[in-house]
């Protein structure tokens, strides 16, 4: 018993450090789910609008805590959706029907297109309440996969059956950027200041734990399964259980009551929406977002489809690989949080972008037989992207007042969304003008190589414009001397501290 009371304190201050760590994360970076639709997502509730008025009592508390319990059940199993759904599962069944390198690039670039959608989607959400337009699209959005799980027996042709994967995959994107719109909205009225770091943390971790396990069962079964040509039989399966989740996500979300009254939701003003493209502040940020997303785009669509085709990875090496990224970017979460506290966001979000400039070109180096240089691209991807999340999510908060807040976000995913899906297609059209294979200074070279090369010279021109961001009350820097002269020195002793780490300030990168 002595030794048992020994232990405690440890392992209090190990699970108190570890849902800080998700706590943190779970403010900056948008890794719950529904209808999440990457970069027009938004870490939850910061978004939302304000309260019209102060005069509004909570909901009782008892239907509260209902609420919440089911919100972080129905986020678990958001995320067996996305592992049956995902990307990854995009990307073989793109292999699977045979779509080139174009339409690869189109496919993937389709949840980002689909971020122009973002201004009529907070109108529908003004217009019909939060709760019903993301019951609605969020429902829609998960079940418009049933055609693939009948796929089969549909008797299409090689030509039709692709068609049809590109049109269900732009139905559920943007059905889902809709969903995603009402939800953070919904989650704004209904989860408490007080608890929203508590909560996200904790929903976060287990939402988090989830999906890794989600994703190795799917990777599992697409490994057992798969044909040795044509679509087999663990994709449709797949599309099947993405459907049944669906379902449950709905009838969970459905369990959770709207405390916005009919009639408190504020009036949509279109000239509201053009204040973003006239504030100086936030036209800079939206050009770096521009030019950022769209040197991100040209690779990004193509690093599963490299890593299928030409590195020989199995499903569940690929979804070990995403889960030993998420990690890291947990791990070092708190840590950048900490640096954007000090420092300013603009500061962490050029250190970041200079150092993600780099990570296209170690996918230059393994090969089918050799993977392990991908331990170097988990811990720079996994701590990089980590801190820039949190400091691109930060910026545009600093510039965006907050009763304008939802057009800024949506001025921002709108034009980042619109980058990066063309970008995408222009980098699949890229790919498929390269011969697929090639000779180059006596090394045999693909024609995705040509992405990851473009990609890290486009992502190094683009971080030096967060040079020209100005952020108010950061410790701004213009060169990259600045960048390790402010940002270095001042790390250490937060990395060394025993003090535990805090989330970043809520008025500016919460």
């Amino acid at each position: 018993m002595r030794g048992h009371g020994k232990r405690n304190p440890v392992s209090a201050a190990l699970r108190r450090r570890l849902v800080q760590s998700f706590a943190s994360l779970a403010t900056g970076v948008p890794l719950f789910r529904p209808g999440a639709s990457l970069p027009g997502s938004s870490a939850p509730l910061l978004g939302a609008p304000p309260p019209p008025d102060g005069h509004r009592g909570p909901p009782p508390h008892r239907r509260l805590r209902a609420s919440l319990k089911v919100s972080i059940v129905e986020g678990m199993f958001a995320e067996v959706f996305t592992a049956c759904a995902g990307p990854t599962v995009l990307t073989a069944w793109a292999i699977a029907l045979k779509l080139g390198p174009f339409l690869v690039g189109v496919m993937t670039a389709l949840p980002f297109f689909a971020q122009f959608v973002q201004f009529p989607a907070a109108w529908l959400t003004l217009c019909f309440g939060h709760r019903r337009v993301a019951l609605t699209a969020v429902c829609l959005s998960r079940l418009a996969l049933l055609p693939m799980a009948l796929l089969p027996w549909l008797g299409l042709s090689l030509e039709g059956q692709q068609h049809l994967l590109l049109a269900v995959a732009g139905a559920s994107a943007l059905l889902a950027v809709v969903g995603n719109n009402a939800w953070v909205a919904w989650m704004g009225e209904l989860v408490p200041g007080a608890v929203r770091g508590r909560f996200f943390g904790k929903r976060t971790a287990l939402t988090t734990l989830m999906g890794t396990g989600a994703s190795l069962t799917a990777g599992l079964l697409m490994d057992r399964l798969k044909g040795l040509d044509g679509v087999g039989m663990a994709l449709p399966l797949l599309a099947l259980a993405a459907c049944v989740m669906g379902v449950v996500t709905t009838l969970m979300m459905a369990a959770q009551h709207d405390p916005a009254p009919p009639g408190t939701s504020p009036k949509l003003e279109l000239k509201a929406a053009l204040l973003p493209w006239k504030d100086d502040g936030a036209r800079r940020v939206l050009l770096y977002q521009v030019a950022w997303n769209a040197a991100v785009g040209v690779s990004a669509p193509f690093f599963a489809l490299h890593s299928l085709q030409n590195l020989k990875m199995t499903f569940v090496i690929m979804a070990l690989h995403a889960a030993a990224v998420a990690g890291v970017r947990v791990l070092t979460a708190p840590l950048w949080g900490r640096a954007i506290d000090r420092l300013g966001a603009q500061p962490v979000l050029m250190l970041c972008s200079l150092g993600i400039s780099a990570i296209p070109m170690l996918w230059l180096l393994p090969s089918a037989g050799t993977l392990w240089p991908l331990l170097f691209d988990v811990l720079l991807a996994g701590a990089l992207w980590s801190g820039h999340g949190l400091a691109i999510f930060a910026l545009p908060l600093t510039v965006a007042p907050r009763h304008g807040r939802p057009f800024y976000l949506a001025a921002f995913a709108t034009a980042g969304g619109l980058a990066y899906a063309a970008a995408a297609a222009l980098g699949g059209a890229l790919a498929a003008r390269v011969p697929q294979q090639f000779m180059l200074g006596g090394h045999l070279w693909v024609n995705l190589h040509v992405l990851f090369v473009v990609s890290s010279v486009a992502r190094l021109g683009a971080a030096f414009l967060a040079a020209r961001v100005n952020e108010p009350g950061a410790a701004t820097t213009r060169t990259v001397a600045q960048v390790v002269e402010r940002f270095l020195p001042r790390l250490r002793p937060v990395t060394a501290g025993s003090r535990a780490p805090s989330p970043p300030r809520a008025p500016t990168g919460a």
